[in-house]
């Protein structure tokens, strides 16, 4: 008689393990002492500075276009954009550590607040090298590359055609 192969159970293979970042050196903050960070997210840009809160009087300011400046919660109605911008500092358990100015242009509340939060993740990277992996773990250095898809010529839209008629 021949024998039967059995073949081997499938196993999933060991995840190799990631391999170490390249240990970042910190920037230095400018001559005032603001770390530098730009976000963009649709067509918000946000730039976004940040310092050392002074004797546990930390901000969070949103500078419009106007030049007016607002307190983040006062500036975004929705309950998600106001998330949206805090999260990098909770991800890290830096709230209530910094004072942040961030000056937003173009877009919409929640293009400005994706932009805020992109770049408020780059000035904390900027500040501290060590916290790269948790915001990058946490998809804050990413940069979401949607933007809204251009309308062409002879449709109603960018996908949307006319209707169509046989007679």
């Amino acid at each position: 008689m021949a024998e039967q192969l059995i073949p081997a159970p499938v196993t999933a293979a060991p995840k190799p393990p990631s391999t170490p970042r390249k240990a970042r050196a910190s920037v230095p903050a400018d001559k005032y002492g603001w770390w530098w960070g730009t976000g963009r997210r649709k067509t918000g840009v946000a730039r976004v500075r940040m310092k050392l809160a002074k004797d546990g009087k930390a901000a969070f300011e949103i500078e419009s276009k106007s030049g007016k400046r607002k307190p983040f919660d006062q500036y975004f109605a929705e309950e998600r954009d106001r998330n949206d911008c805090l999260a990098p500092l909770k991800v890290t358990g830096t709230e209530g550590k910094f004072t942040v100015i961030a000056r937003v242009h173009g877009g919409g509340f929640m293009g400005q607040a994706g932009s805020v939060r992109l770049g408020l993740a780059r000035a904390l990277r900027a500040y501290d090298p060590s916290l790269e992996d948790a915001l990058r773990e946490a998809g804050f250095l990413t940069r979401d590359a949607r933007k809204v898809e251009r309308k062409k010529y002879g449709q109603a839209g960018a996908r949307r055609r006319f209707q169509f008629s046989k007679r």
